[in-house]
């Protein structure tokens, strides 16, 4: 693994920059995560992809929230012409046709109940802690950090390219109505990508803002890894499942 530490110190080209940052996601993107493997290889039981459902859910609704923080940290109209547009893809255009609401009936599908879903409060505590890091990481931040956080949409089409055939091949319940989430973010996830790199190529112009990019896209790995480590925890092998925490549907 590489180490990260100081590594802008003697400062860097953009391409440079862009490097490492590519090099961090294929290193540290969840993708990785055994717990994402064992759900590729056809393991998991109904249980642990509902729990993984319902605790993805609380990042996904917290996605809209991390963006209205990075909008408040820019003067610039342009960029926040560019960034809101985030938001109605997550929130769409009502509240109820946008990536969140596709999120949901995802989690329904598996057979959760909608309302338990929306109020979260069967989800893991340190899913819970993790999403809220992220989401203040992105409010008290600089915009730049905030902005490279985000960059974790530049590995997100690979995982979705994987995710979706793998576990319609390999849980035959799961339909292609249930995961329709992923379908529109194969073109948003790129666009986003592109204007996130972009913005960080042109603004990250002193070793000491590129270290911070880099820090921040680590931190932002290291979020959604935690996610998987804290259900892998509870729902995995040793079945730890605190207290309060989902436990499975009536009907399984």
């Amino acid at each position: 693994m590489t180490d990260y530490h100081n590594i802008a110190r003697n400062g860097l080209t953009p391409d440079e920059l862009e490097k490492i940052l590519r090099q961090i996601g294929k290193e540290r993107y969840h993708i990785n995560h055994p717990h994402h493997k064992m759900m590729m290889a056809g393991k998991m039981t109904k249980l642990q992809l509902q729990a993984w459902a319902l605790n993805r859910y609380c990042y996904q609704a917290a996605i809209p929230r991390k963006d209205a923080a990075i909008l408040m940290n820019s003067k610039d109209p342009v960029f926040r012409a560019e960034w809101r547009r985030r938001i109605t893809d997550h929130d769409g255009t009502n509240g109820l046709d946008g990536g969140v609401a596709r999120w949901l009936k995802l989690a329904t599908g598996l057979g959760l109940d909608e309302e338990m879903v929306k109020s979260e409060r069967q989800a893991l505590w340190s899913t819970r802690f993790a999403v809220e890091a992220y989401v203040n990481f992105c409010r008290q931040r600089p915009l730049l950090e905030g902005v490279a956080s985000s960059l974790t949409e530049l590995f997100s089409p690979t995982i979705i390219a994987e995710r979706v055939p793998g576990i319609l091949a390999k849980y035959p319940y799961v339909s292609e109505e249930t995961l329709a989430y992923f379908k529109p973010r194969l073109t948003q996830a790129p666009k986003d990508s592109s204007f996130s790199l972009a913005y960080v190529r042109e603004h990250a112009d002193t070793p000491e803002k590129q270290q911070a990019v880099i820090d921040a896209l680590i931190f932002k790995t290291g979020v959604l890894w935690s996610m998987l480590d804290a259900l892998d925890y509870a729902y995995g092998e040793a079945g730890r499942i605190p207290p309060g925490a989902f436990r499975g549907t009536s009907n399984e």
